[in-house]
């Protein structure tokens, strides 16, 4: 079915890359080739993962918003294929043990990954409509430190078109400081289609944000948020967050999973407040 559905988002794309040429028309040709290939290895997803794969159809109309740079279109790539990754990891249902459960049902799983390492996957339920959750990470993004202690600062360094961004992320040190300061820039992307929203990234590299003086340079991804209102219950919204995160630096890997468990566990906490 979704091979089926590359080649009709194709057909419909076919007379806008007839009117593009040179560097764009290459670009969008390679990125419907690489979203081809990556849904022809995808196994059958859910409803909800083939709703929003679907979206990235409309990458065509995106293109014709505004004439997109060679460099602003390979960040756009890195965003579509983090997402695809992340749902890949996610629809995948095996191997999954759980970390921790909290009173409240707030659920932290984990899996090791031949290519990744071990993944963590957060699924809560926050009182709160899908549209007000989407607001507070994605239109109000650099507030959120000011809810979350764990986060310093985010910055979005460039916008590209309506859905990417260019972020730089400074994490706050651990208690004790067990883990210092860490830093990030990523590329992220969101998508909206029907009742389900996924809001995905991964590292990138930024020449205007070289490393920073006191910062370790971390990588993340891919990574991506989910949010689906919960059945016969519209006013609250599932969230579930695949999180995957090299702190480099020399870390015992007993205390990085632990870190990395405890700060999905106060996302949610925090989130909620």
């Amino acid at each position: 079915m979704l091979p089926a559905t590359s080649k009709l988002c194709a057909a419909i794309s076919y007379r806008h890359l007839r009117n593009m040429t040179g560097l764009r028309r290459q670009a969008a040709v390679a990125i419907s080739q690489e979203l081809s290939r990556l849904a022809s290895h995808s196994p059958g997803p859910s409803t909800w993962i083939h709703q929003v794969r679907r979206r990235s159809s409309l990458l065509s109309s995106r293109l014709e918003e505004k004439p997109f740079s060679e460099m602003e279109m390979s960040y756009i790539k890195q965003g579509e294929e983090a997402l695809q990754k992340s749902l890949r990891i996610l629809e995948d249902q095996d191997d999954w043990k759980t970390e921790t459960v909290a009173g409240n049902g707030d659920k932290v799983l984990s899996k090791v990954l031949p290519d990744m390492g071990k993944v963590f996957r957060l699924e809560v339920v926050v009182d709160q409509p899908l549209d007000t959750v989407y607001g507070e990470l994605v239109d109000n993004m650099e507030q959120m430190g000011d809810w979350n202690p764990n986060v310093k600062e985010v910055r979005i360094l460039k916008k590209i078109g309506k859905d990417t961004v260019i972020t730089h992320e400074k994490a706050a040190a651990t208690p004790g400081n067990i883990v210092g300061p860490r830093d990030f820039v990523s590329v992220r992307c969101s998508r909206r289609r029907g009742s389900t929203c996924v809001l995905a990234g991964m590292s990138t590299t930024y020449g205007a944000m070289p490393e920073q003086e006191g910062f370790i340079r971390a990588e993340n991804g891919p990574t991506c948020m989910v949010l689906r209102p919960l059945p016969g219950s519209p006013s609250r919204t599932r969230l579930t967050w695949l999180l995957s995160i090299d702190l480099k630096g020399w870390l015992p890997k007993t205390i990085i999973n632990q870190v990395l468990s405890q700060t999905q566990v106060d996302f949610a906490k925090h989130l909620r407040q």
